[in-house]
């Protein structure tokens, strides 16, 4: 191995270390955990902490929640990002500077500041504990729509100027020959959103008040309350709902990495 990626891999063993003992503890039991020196590797391994979690959680429920918050979520902060980052980049229209500086000055918002008046919001349509009320509010990324726009700079136009000269109209340069020259892009921001809202937990909480509505983040702190003392049955909770999203990033690895490389240069404003 070579010198240089000695620092890394230790970072790397540093990182993966506390989830790697968090797997092990869910497969030991309660006497295990509690004998000293602590024991690192269970030596009665037991799955009956799953079966417990699966069953108290409930995972099925928790799980589509999820899944269906976050890919909800993920479409639409595609499909918005990418249309608003073309148009920021590549439509010229009055006012667009200025529009985009006052996009990218959102950032400085605080998120928490947004809760109040969004519950209020989605309160008075009668949207709480509801899906359009959970999903509704998160179909935007300020972040995203300055990634796509920064994205779309960077791409060569020669052949937007080759669709145009065949005639293709503003629609059809976006749709078939812009976006799919950033697919790179847009893989980084789907996977970054589906990840975003699989962990997402304060607005879930606020808007989502029935235990049949909860998505992983507030299912794990109502079990985290009622089995407060028994961290075998914690971890394996954890395990189970982080499972999924750990399966898509190591499956979007490589896209992931290749879309950074892409975005990678500095914003023009």
């Amino acid at each position: 191995m070579p010198r240089r990626s000695w620092p890394l891999t230790v970072l790397a063993l540093m990182l993966a270390l506390p989830f790697l003992y968090m797997i092990s503890v869910s497969f030991m039991g309660d006497v295990e955990l509690l004998r000293w020196p602590p024991a690192l590797i269970p030596r009665a391994p037991t799955i009956q902490n799953y079966v417990a979690a699966y069953q108290a959680l409930p995972y099925q429920g928790v799980l589509l929640n999820t899944a269906l918050l976050a890919g909800c979520v993920m479409v639409a902060q595609v499909i918005t990002s990418a249309a608003a980052g073309y148009a920021f980049a590549r439509i010229r229209f009055p006012g667009r500077d200025g529009v985009f500086r006052v996009t990218v000055a959102l950032l400085t918002i605080p998120t928490i500041l947004l809760l109040i008046p969004r519950y209020l919001l989605v309160n008075a349509v009668g949207l709480v504990d509801t899906y359009p009320g959970l999903i509704s509010t998160e179909l935007v990324s300020v972040w995203g729509i300055i990634l796509m726009r920064q994205t779309f700079l960077m791409l060569p136009r020669d052949v937007e100027e080759a669709a145009r000269l065949d005639g293709a109209g503003e629609w059809t340069l976006f749709w078939r020959v812009t976006l799919p020259l950033a697919r790179p892009a847009v893989i980084v921001l789907a996977v970054l959103a589906f990840v975003d809202q699989w962990r997402s937990f304060l607005w879930p909480l606020l808007v989502t008040q029935v235990p049949q509505m909860a998505v992983g983040e507030v299912a794990l702190a109502r079990f985290h309350a009622t089995y407060a003392g028994n961290w075998p049955y914690q971890m394996a909770a954890v395990v189970l709902v982080t499972l999924p999203v750990l399966v898509v990033g190591i499956i979007a690895q490589r896209f992931v990495m290749q879309g950074a490389r892409l975005t990678g240069a500095r914003v023009r404003l």
